[in-house]
């Protein structure tokens, strides 16, 4: 089942539905776009495969979900370097590219659900690390991806498979 992720162009706020259930979640800083730069701060729009789930397993318990679930260990990055061969992948720190850090302070990644943006191939320059994932407490916009309240992500993951997808629209 795909889940549905709607806002206007521009704004930061979006209603996700799944099947009958809806859920507000927060987007990028540049709202959706149709076409996704590395930097830009906006939420790609299309159609991404649901690929794997990690998790903060000193935080957080084991997500419920049909699909692989992995921890996230202190030195897990993703490389958002597009001239780096790594690029838009799960890398080992330290790495000699730019990148982001996984395990981080804040509460933001304790729980990722990993989409298929640009993977199939990846185009660089095309943007990276692009996840649903936990929001700030506030709802404030991400740098890209879509946020959940943990208890949002954790029922849309109870369903969730490989044979499914998000959807990210512009209203």
């Amino acid at each position: 089942m795909d889940l549905i992720v709607i806002a206007p162009p521009g704004k930061t706020r979006g209603r996700a539905t799944l099947g009958e259930v809806g859920f507000d979640c927060t987007l990028g800083r540049a709202g959706i776009r149709e076409v996704k730069r590395e930097g830009d701060r906006a939420t790609p729009a299309g159609r991404f495969a649901f690929r794997c789930v990690l998790f903060r397993q000193d935080r957080t318990a084991h997500p419920v979900t049909h699909l692989e679930v992995a921890p996230i260990r202190e030195l897990d990055g993703w490389c958002d370097d597009p001239a780096h061969p790594a690029y838009n992948r799960m890398v080992r720190l330290p790495i000699d590219a730019s990148h982001e850090r996984l395990w981080r302070d804040d509460h933001l990644y304790d729980i990722v659900l990993v989409i298929g943006h640009n993977d199939a191939p990846v185009v660089p320059g095309a943007g990276s690390a692009v996840f649903v994932h936990l929001a700030r407490p506030d709802f404030s916009p991400t740098e890209g991806c879509v946020a959940f309240t943990e208890t949002d992500l954790r029922r849309i993951l109870r369903t969730a498979s490989a044979v499914d997808h998000i959807d990210i629209r512009l209203a």
